[in-house]
């Protein structure tokens, strides 16, 4: 009898940690690493999108905010998973190096240039983005007043870049009136308020700052040079054995699925008045 009940202790005892033990399959989660530009990060997007991504695979997104140049290296160097970014000639290169497997669309907003308030270089009023620099450049000489560059190699930075030439500015950065500050999109914001001069920024960044930079308004926008699709693209499996492939293709499905696309048309609709983005996937 004492034996039958040391017996039935024992087993008790065995279920009983047995119970104790983590369901490994069941209740950990997996890993992705997302690197992406900070105006996904900083407007608010990916913290309305992403929970029902985790919930629904049980995987934990890990978001690195970073210039999209920065994003692409740690894309480059496998470490991280995928990439959400904005500088559609780096993306490009990013995949024909064979870093990147393949770019989806994912959406678009535009670039505008910001100014001090009540435009008085009378940017707004150019006919288009050549006239738009050249107002600007003019007040800037005549006036003192400074364009502040992010001078991170991010995407808004790619486009700052590339828009200079355009009006026979080749050497920007050697101009007294040219900023170049090395940091993310929020500080130059608040860097350029200050000074009351000018930059360019993304719209949807400026929308979700603009109560907090009181000295700034938008002085141009619309041209077609200024828009600012972005795309999302896993890192190549070939390239770094380790990395994440089959959740960041999930994570590639999910943003371009009907629903996702339909969240993001409506992010921001309801705090500003219009989306800080606009869905593009195809």
């Amino acid at each position: 009898m004492r034996k039958t009940n040391l017996v039935i202790l024992m087993m008790i005892f065995i279920m009983l940690i047995a119970g104790c033990q983590p369901n490994n399959a069941v209740e950990e989660s997996t890993v992705l690493v997302l690197a992406t530009t900070t105006s996904t990060y900083d407007s608010g997007l990916l913290h309305e999108l992403l929970p029902e991504f985790e919930a629904a695979h049980n995987i934990e997104v890990d978001v690195i905010s970073v210039g999209t140049g920065q994003a692409i290296e740690l894309g480059k160097r496998g470490d991280c998973d995928v990439i959400l970014v904005h500088a559609r000639n780096l993306e490009d290169q990013f995949v024909a190096e064979g870093y990147g497997t393949q770019r989806w669309d994912v959406m678009y907003n535009d670039f505008v240039i910001l100014g001090p308030k009540g435009d008085p270089g009378n940017v707004y009023a150019s006919v288009d983005l050549n006239a738009a620099i050249e107002n600007m450049r003019n007040h800037m000489e005549s006036e003192s007043v400074t364009f502040q560059s992010r001078g991170d190699n991010s995407g808004t930075h790619n486009k700052e870049k590339s828009i200079w030439p355009l009006v026979g500015i080749d050497d920007f950065a050697g101009q007294k009136w040219y900023n170049s500050l090395g940091q993310g999109m929020g500080d130059t914001l608040i860097a350029t308020n200050e000074m009351r001069g000018y930059t360019l920024t993304d719209r949807g960044t400026y929308l979700s700052m603009m109560n907090n930079l009181p000295n700034l308004e938008i002085v141009f926008e619309g041209d077609d040079n200024l828009f600012n699709p972005y795309g999302i693209i896993p890192v190549n499996p070939e390239k770094h054995k380790e990395v994440n492939h089959d959740d960041a293709m999930l994570l590639v499905e999910f943003f371009i699925s009907a629903g996702t696309q339909e969240k993001i048309g409506e992010f921001g609709k309801d705090t500003y008045g219009q989306p800080l983005f606009f869905p593009d996937a195809r």
